[in-house]
Order: structure tokens, then sequence, then C-alpha cells
């Protein structure tokens, strides 16, 4: 997965249908806006640069980590609310981004993003970046390759535009055009979908990736598709900002946790990161930090590493 949460609808509403009448696909900026925020403010409800230094949980810190007291994060800005950019296109939001900003102080860190593209970041964590968080869900393949901490859950739903006039159901896809964003666990679920429609001699699922997650919303809002699939907070979160151009459709389903992502061979780092984030589950802040985006029930009670999935 990449995805509960509701927010105020804000002026992308006008964004969104100029896009669906230009047949434009740069929602990633349209779309990619702090919730009731003003062009250059990205206030949250919890004053993130209060969080002090945890002392227990920054001797846990790797030295090579500590040294020059940064955390590299390597996370993908184009999936709002979970992360993106705000409105003026480099500063990066969104739950994780606010999730990991309270980690990183309480590690005694200043955290850094870097903004990479998704399914380019678990290959790099250990070489590029220190650690990933880019709504990445625990699952057996990913613990083969990176450690995970997870902090976070979420499943999966669909949606449609408003009033579902292609009368899409999610129980029956085959020959549906379903947009999501490329590298998702959501994309492999449609590839998997798809086949068992072509086996059972029905049309495939007509699945159309994108890189960016707002450009899926932007094409199904302009009619370009019949449904989308996407993380459950990416769902309500496209409800609120399109002004109701789409709906959810179904059920979410397959809920699971979010992990942050470490290299397989720093277990070191990865046990101060599951540090970390207990402290800050313990004290209350995290569901404060993740409450801001309406999402505070969303986050878990432990921080485990390499759960079972």
């Amino acid at each position: 997965m990449r995805t509960r949460h509701t927010l105020a609808a804000t002026v992308v509403t006008s964004a969104v249908a100029a896009l669906a009448l230009t047949g434009c696909t740069t929602a990633s900026q349209d779309l990619g806006q702090t919730p009731g925020a003003s062009e250059d403010s990205t206030s949250a409800a919890v004053d993130l640069d209060a969080i002090q230094k945890d002392d227990a949980v920054a001797a846990l810190v790797p030295d090579a980590v500590a040294e020059d007291g940064t955390l590299t994060l390597g996370s993908n800005l184009q999936y709002a609310p979970v992360e993106f950019l705000d409105a003026d296109g480099t500063t990066p939001v969104g739950i994780d981004i606010d999730i990991a900003t309270a980690l990183a102080k309480t590690m005694g860190l200043e955290l850094k993003v870097e903004n990479a593209g998704f399914d380019s970041i678990i290959p790099a964590i250990g070489s590029k970046y220190e650690a990933g968080m880019s709504a990445f869900s625990v699952t057996p393949e990913r613990l083969e390759t990176v450690n995970m901490v997870s902090y976070f859950t979420a499943g999966s739903q669909y949606a449609v535009a408003k009033g579902n006039p292609e009368g899409v159901s999610p129980d029956d896809l085959c020959g549906v055009s379903v947009g999501v964003q490329t590298g998702t666990i959501q994309q492999d679920e449609l590839a998997e979908l798809s086949k068992t429609c072509t086996d059972e001699g029905k049309d495939a699922v007509d699945v159309l990736p994108y890189d960016s997650q707002s450009d899926v919303t932007t094409n199904l809002a302009g009619g370009k598709l019949q449904a989308m699939y996407a993380d459950s907070p990416i769902i309500a979160y496209a409800v609120e900002q399109t002004g109701g151009s789409v709906e959810s459709l179904g059920e979410i389903t397959d809920a699971a946790p979010y992990g942050v992502v470490v290299a397989k061979d720093d277990e070191e780092l990865a046990k101060a990161v599951q540090a970390g984030l207990q402290k800050l589950m313990d004290d209350g802040v995290l569901a404060q930090v993740a409450d801001t985006w309406g999402s505070g029930a969303a986050v878990l009670d432990t921080a485990e590493l390499n759960p079972a999935g």
C-alpha cells in the first residue's frame, strides 16, 4: 500500500475543475496543499519544534548517524495527505512528514527529507537514505530486504466520480479502467484481479498507473478513469479536496500497518527508530500529530520491529 481522515475542503476544487476541462495532469501541485493552510503556512496543532530529545532513545542512535546530527529520509512527496509538498512547492508536509519530524527530534536529530520516486526508495535505503517513510505497508516481501518498524495502520479503498455514473462495482472490475499510483500494493492487487478476469474469459481490468497519486485523482475527476484504488486516507482526502467531485466506493479492506524502513543490516538504527516511535506512542504525541490530519485513531499502540505480516 502506499493507506481515516477528514479534512476541510480548500481552494483545490476550482483547480481540479480546471484540470478536468483542460486534461492536464499536474495535480501534484494543485492538490498538494496543506488543509486549511494559507499559501505560506504549514502550522500544526502540535508544536513539533517543542519536542525534546529523549536521552534513552538518543543513546541508541548509531554513531554514524549521530555524528552529523541528521536523519536522512527518503519519501515520495506526491501522496497527500500522507506526504506531499505544501503550496510553496518545496516544503514537505503530511502525516508521515510530521511523524518523522517528531521521531527525529526524539532521537536528538534534525530531519532531512529527500523527494524520490516511490519504487526507488527501498533499494536506496542504507546507501542514499538512512530511513524511508512513504506509506510503506509492511509486507513479507519487503521484510526480506529491509527492516520495518510499524507505527500506523490503514487499508485500501476504491473511489469513483460523484454519483458513480459508470455504475462501477468493487465486486466486478473486469473491463473497468482503474487508476493507481505506480509501485503501490494496489497496483499489484489490480494486476492479480485482472488475471483472474482473463482466466475466466472476461475483459481484463484496464489498470492505468500514474507516477503521482494526485494525477490519478485529477484524471478520475476529469472523466478519464472509471475508478481509482488507493490507501484509505488518500481516498478520504480526495473526496474532501475535490469538493465532492469523487466519492468513495465500497468498504475499507486489507488493513495493514505502515512501517518506517531501515536497512536490513542496520539493526542498531532500526531499534533506535523503534524506541523513538514507542516513546512518542506512550506519551500520546504520535496520536496528536496524526490527529492534526484526522488520522489519530490509525496510530498503533506498539511499535514492532519486523511485525509478522
